[in-house]
């Protein structure tokens, strides 16, 4: 559930308030606007917003795990498959092929196209594949992840140097084989980080075959660490493109530039250049108005879709969409290791009347989530729903149940740090709500809302409760580390679990779901784990997000995504002609 985060194959991912929205305005005024105008067609250009800034060509670890790096990079860097229309997982046969070979043991065959080849000229082949397995296994030392689910049960892809085929060989069952293997933002240059790691690529395979953590460690820093781009993106060589764009400059706090990859081997993309620019939310809908963007995707707010609404010739849309709000306790070090008073927090945040001053006037059939890990519609909510119990002693809000846990704990006064990104104007007042409630139940709430809250202070643990959104899929392996016991509470290795949750139980639940082929079989393991989520509390959900976006109406071919790739999984279809 892509902080906007993504796990496995949701890689949860945590989204500007999806986990990881460090969001730089323009810094321009309305004053500074220029007039709005049609855009003309068979322009060069289009331009699209996000309130975050790009901050990494690598978004696979667990600190850059967010959308404000996979949202950019959906056609920057393809794979075996992508999340298509209506999230659905489709293969991108331009990357390659693959095939379910066998069940026992499971086995998955892939071939990479003999036209693949980096935007430098190197073609995409055996190393690419080994570096991919190196971080995705979580079997070599040192790299860090966002998740392992799945690949962690594979065996070392048996390939050689400049080999374009290997398999996926699993020791147990896995039901998302079919998003199993590299998928789209997940294959990366292993001549880039060979480079860099002082090795040829023969020494690299090797040290890879034998998990040589020792030979590989230079490589695995500059993985871990070297495409991060603080005020500019690192050089050409560094980033070379495996898709229809390619990164070409970033203008801190005002925009990040893509042009078309001239060594793409598929369909060329349908506009020469796309530009991200960093608006803030509250923005947004100015800057369409102002045409200074043509696309935007808001988080949706009764204010931002009436603005919205009142444009012209623009169309707005209102969706599904894989994205839930939530309260993210951190469990490792904040007064919420006490279990308790984790329990009374659950009790007096104001879940009702959030989503009725907040979510309703937009999507007027919002309600308070039951559970987490299944958004509302989707074919088996009600199930599993069922089956949990749903939020059961914290589906309503019940001040003096949480006010004589506080008394019991002792901890009556106790001061609470909120924290969140911002500047987000609707978080703001949730976390104004949730003050104003959970004040009066002996807890003392301060707003910590922070620019860099997913940059600097959720990495370092500096908060006793986050408020974001995870962005996530159909996919259930997607939110494995979510709640998988960490390896070790420190930002490496906590893959998604960013509060450091830990529950034998709902390990093994979820060791079990992933291996659980047959559908019927998986939503009572489903509501298992919800149970003993809320058994634990582990977390809060709050509601589920509606989509909201809205473009120019002489763009084609913009089709909004409820799943974490957002709308800008097709961007090289977009076009104004």
């Amino acid at each position: 559930m892509f902080h906007a985060r993504r796990p496995g194959g949701f890689l949860p991912v945590l989204l500007g308030g999806v986990l990881v929205l460090s969001a730089c305005g323009s810094g321009a005024t309305p004053g500074d606007r220029t007039p709005p105008g049609p855009v003309s067609a068979g322009a060069k250009s289009i331009t699209y917003a996000y309130e975050q800034e790009f901050h990494s060509y690598n978004n696979n670890t667990s600190a850059e795990n967010g959308m404000r790096n996979i949202g950019p990079l959906q056609r920057v860097l393809t794979g075996f498959w992508f999340y298509g229309e209506k999230g659905a997982i489709i293969p991108d046969r331009d990357f390659g092929t693959y095939e379910k070979t066998s069940d026992d043991p499971l086995t998955v065959e892939y071939t990479i196209s003999d036209k693949a080849v980096w935007s430098d000229g190197v073609p995409i082949d055996c190393d690419d594949v080994l570096l991919w397995w190196g971080f995705k296994s979580g079997k070599i030392r040192g790299f860090s992840t966002s998740g392992t689910t799945g690949v962690e049960d594979t065996a070392l892809p048996d390939c050689d140097k400049g080999g374009k085929k290997f398999s996926l060989v699993y020791n147990k069952p896995f039901a998302d084989w079919v998003a199993g293997g590299p998928g789209a933002t997940e294959m990366l240059p292993a001549h880039v980080v060979e480079k860099q790691g002082g090795l040829s690529e023969e020494e690299f395979i090797a040290a890879v075959k034998a998990r040589d953590a020792r030979k590989l460690e230079k490589a695995v820093k500059f993985f871990n660490d070297g495409w991060v781009s603080e005020v500019s993106l690192p050089p050409a060589e560094l980033i070379p493109s495996s898709g229809p764009y390619k990164l070409s400059k970033m203008d801190p706090g005002h925009s990040l530039t893509l042009v078309a990859n001239d060594r793409w081997w598929g369909v060329p993309a349908a506009t020469p250049t796309i530009i991200e620019r960093f608006i803030t939310l509250d923005e947004q809908a100015l800057a369409l108005h102002n045409r200074e963007v043509q696309i935007i995707e808001p988080q949706p707010g009764p204010n931002v879709l009436q603005q919205l609404e009142k444009l012209q010739g623009v169309t707005v849309n209102v969706a599904d969409q894989y994205t839930y709000e939530h309260l993210d306790f951190n469990i490792d070090s904040s007064p919420f290791r006490d279990k308790r008073l984790r329990q009374a927090f659950a009790k007096c945040v104001p879940r009702q009347l959030i989503v009725d001053s907040l979510i309703k006037p937009v999507a007027p059939d919002a309600k308070p989530l039951e559970i987490r890990n299944v958004a509302p519609f989707q074919a088996n909510a009600a199930a599993v729903i069922a089956a949990s119990g749903g939020a059961g002693p914290y589906a309503r809000q019940d001040i003096e149940g949480a006010k004589a846990l506080v008394a019991k704990a002792g901890k009556i006064g106790v001061q609470i740090k909120i924290g969140y990104q911002t500047p987000n104007p609707r978080r703001t007042m949730e976390v104004q709500l949730i003050i104003d409630s959970c004040n009066k139940a002996g807890f003392k709430v301060i707003d910590k809302g922070s620019e860099d809250f997913f940059g600097t202070v959720m990495p370092a643990n500096g908060y006793d409760v986050a408020l974001f959104a995870w962005s996530a899929s159909s996919l259930f392996s997607s939110w494995a580390s979510t709640y998988t016991t960490p390896k070790k509470c420190d930002g490496e290795n906590k893959g998604n679990n960013n509060g450091c949750y830990s529950s034998k139980k709902v390990d093994r639940l979820i060791r079990k779901l992933n291996a659980t082929v047959e559908l019927a079989a998986q939503d009572p393991i489903i509501a298992e784990i919800e149970k003993q989520l809320w058994a634990d509390v582990a977390t809060i959900p709050l509601f589920q997000h509606p989509g909201l976006s809205a473009w120019d109406e002489a763009i084609h071919n913009v089709i909004p995504n409820p799943a974490q790739s957002t709308i800008t999984w097709n961007m090289d279809k977009w076009s104004l002609f």
